[in-house]
């Protein structure tokens, strides 16, 4: 038996005897990324014939989205962790700063979600921690802290003797070292006990951010997995193993076992690294990882995304083959989930998991049964600029050419404001709203804003789009249905990207209102809100 690989439990095969498709995926292939926009730092774990993923959701609420796939390749939102303000205390965080690099695994019955609370606010006593769920769908539990002081990126892993097994990492200097190290979990207590033992410390000499730790038993083996040399261009996979959990580690000679650096910058897929290994009931293996597709340029307005690519076994270590834009699909009956709505009506009585909000939201600003069929937003003084949670509601963009529209019915009172905004951080997003001044573009580039184009429209229902090719955006819209005016030319989109902005997370768009005390008098009302990828 193989322990510690997620979800094999029950399962066999001999590293080296896999990596061939079989007859269901005969002349299948599968295209990159499987989880498009951004979904950085997935974790994977199988149970039965059914696969479950997480990602990271940094400052974003709810927090750590769960997705559900039969096949490898299509995968179906089962909603998040992380989804009541009593588990996610994102208040005042940073841009960037959030939930870190979970770690989804099973054992026994039980579904464990370990990560960490990076910037959260110090009184919520929470840094790393692990919840637990019987069903990845949730509800999952209160968070329970872990004393990993200094710690980040923490997984867990389960031996053959039921024993569980934290592995996390923390900086041994201000320059980017730093070291991964093993503590065991007491699950009756969820407390870690006994004494730390360091395992590793990256596979090349002076490594900068060893990160991201696994931990795998296959066959008599302890692989230790991490990512190395920062989740930018240098990227990378590496692996260390021993015959004991707790080492001495031995890296493998061959590493890294995955990486793009060599590629170039110009590369269509950049920055592989941060991966976690699944194995399939028949015998493959294989690893998701993140990586990004950089266009117009060095620049990654869809953040980091979720990739899949295969694994082999070589002289027993694991090498992962290049990730591809398209690539032969797994050894498993192709399994498709019915397509979701490109446009969401607002008929049903919760925000579909498509939708999050912008920190952890405290008072409830939006409403889908005020007005039966519409979102309501009520404009409040926390603004898209301030590190608070605005009236926002926001999905994030997945592809780099799209449209988006929605209807809005608002009449702006003193300062408020109502629209679609773009959305990278605080202090770079597209702002497209209706105010008393009129119907606006502000984009706002290192924290000033900028009007770049605005026109009178008169009251009533407005129609509002949004279009990109590339890093070019245009704005349009109609008083009368389909009759569409541009607003402005179009918008240098690179201001959502994080070559520009910096940080960790790709581009949402959204709805959005503003304003002061006068301006939450009249709520601004969203009909619909369409969004759909365009062919390139």
């Amino acid at each position: 038996m193989t322990a510690g690989v997620p979800g094999t439990e029950g399962t066999a095969g001999v590293p080296g005897t896999e990596g061939v498709p079989g007859a269901a995926a005969a002349g299948r292939t599968f295209a990159n990324p499987i989880l498009p926009g951004c979904h950085p730092d997935p974790s994977i774990c199988r149970v039965g014939d059914d696969y479950y993923l997480v990602t990271s959701s940094f400052e974003w609420f709810p927090g750590v989205p769960v997705f559900h796939s039969r096949d490898l390749v299509h995968w179906r939102p089962l909603g998040h962790v992380l989804d009541r303000p009593s588990q996610l205390p994102l208040d005042g965080t940073k841009p960037s700063g959030g939930i870190y690099a979970p770690t989804l695994r099973h054992h026994e019955g039980v579904f464990y979600m370990i990560t960490t609370l990076v910037d959260g606010p110090p009184e919520a006593g929470l840094e790393n921690f692990v919840v637990t769920a019987t069903d990845p769908a949730g509800p999952w539990s209160e968070p329970y802290p872990l004393d990993l002081p200094r710690a980040f990126d923490p997984s867990l892993f389960f031996d053959d003797d039921g024993t569980a097994w934290v592995t996390a990492t923390r900086p041994t200097n201000d320059l980017g070292h730093t070291e991964i190290f093993l503590r065991r979990l007491d699950l009756g207590t969820m407390t870690l006990t006994g004494e730390e033992t360091v395992l590793w410390d990256g596979a090349l000499k002076d490594a900068v951010w060893a990160e991201g730790p696994h931990l795998y038993k296959i066959d008599g083996y302890y692989h230790l997995l991490i990512a190395e040399g920062g989740t930018a261009h240098d990227h990378a996979v590496t692996v260390a193993r021993s015959d004991d959990v707790a080492g001495p580690y031995r890296g493998n000679p061959r590493n890294p076992i995955l990486t793009h650096r060599h590629l170039g910058l110009d590369h269509p897929i950049v920055g592989t690294g941060h991966g976690d290994l699944v194995r399939t009931a028949a015998g493959e293996w294989w690893m998701v990882l993140l990586a990004m597709r950089p266009y117009g340029g060095y620049h990654y307005n869809l953040g980091r995304e979720t990739f899949l690519t295969r694994v082999r076994w070589e002289d027993g270590w694991p090498l992962a083959e290049q990730v591809e834009p398209a690539a032969a699909a797994p050894d498993l009956p192709e399994h498709r989930w019915p397509a979701e709505p490109a446009c969401d009506n607002f008929d049903a009585e919760r925000l579909a998991p498509c939708w999050n909000h912008l920190r952890t939201p405290r008072e409830p600003y939006w409403s889908l049964t005020e007005r039966p069929g519409h979102l309501r937003l009520w404009p409040g003084p926390r603004t898209l600029a301030e590190r608070a949670a605005p009236s926002l509601v926001a999905r994030r963009q997945c592809h780099r050419d799209f449209a988006a529209h929605a209807a809005l019915d608002f009449t702006p009172a003193g300062d408020g404001c109502a629209g679609l905004v773009l959305v990278q951080n605080d202090d770079f997003h597209i702002r497209y709203v209706l105010s008393a001044r009129g119907l606006e573009v502000v984009r706002r580039h290192a924290g000033a804003d900028e009007v770049l184009a605005a026109a009178p429209v008169p009251g009533g229902r407005l129609f509002l789009g949004v279009e990109a090719r590339g890093q070019e955006y245009r704005m349009r819209y109609a008083t009368t249905p389909g009759r569409w005016l541009p607003l402005g030319g179009a918008v240098d989109g690179r201001v959502l990207s994080t070559t520009v902005a910096g940080g960790f997370t790709g581009a949402y768009i959204g709805m959005y209102a503003a304003g002061g005390p006068e301006a939450g008098r009249n709520p601004a009302d969203f009909d619909w809100f369409e969004y759909l990828p365009l062919t390139p």
